[in-house]
């Protein structure tokens, strides 16, 4: 059973699952769209969320902390000067996940994720 689990491994090490979510992360705050399994798509929409979040705050501390997960000037700037500005107003919910279809290799079911 999978009570109180709070996030899905995807098959993958911690160090590994972690930085394939840090670049798909990064991936989606540059492109603000990007097409991905349903499953990765939904645990990506938490750091997501969790970037948008520390960008509307907009201090030092904040800064750091999202320069400290995604490690890139141009995203981090990006997230603090273009993307967080549009959502001072909304209150979470900043992604927006779409079935698409079925990938042709291995039948897994595919997702469009991108910023609302």
């Amino acid at each position: 059973m999978n009570h109180n689990k709070s996030y899905r491994k995807l098959g993958r090490r911690t160090e590994h699952r972690l930085a394939m979510l840090m670049n798909m992360t990064i991936s989606l705050l540059d492109n603000e769209r990007i097409e991905t399994t349903i499953t990765r798509a939904k645990e990506l929409r938490k750091f997501a969320d969790r970037m948008v979040t520390l960008g509307k705050k907009n201090t030092l501390a904040s800064r750091r902390q999202a320069f400290a997960f995604l490690r890139q000037d141009a995203t981090v700037a990006k997230l603090f000067g273009e993307i967080a500005p549009r959502y001072t107003e909304r209150n979470g919910g900043y992604t927006r996940i779409i079935k698409t279809s079925v990938r042709k290799g291995d039948s897994a079911e595919m997702a469009i994720i991108e910023l609302v």
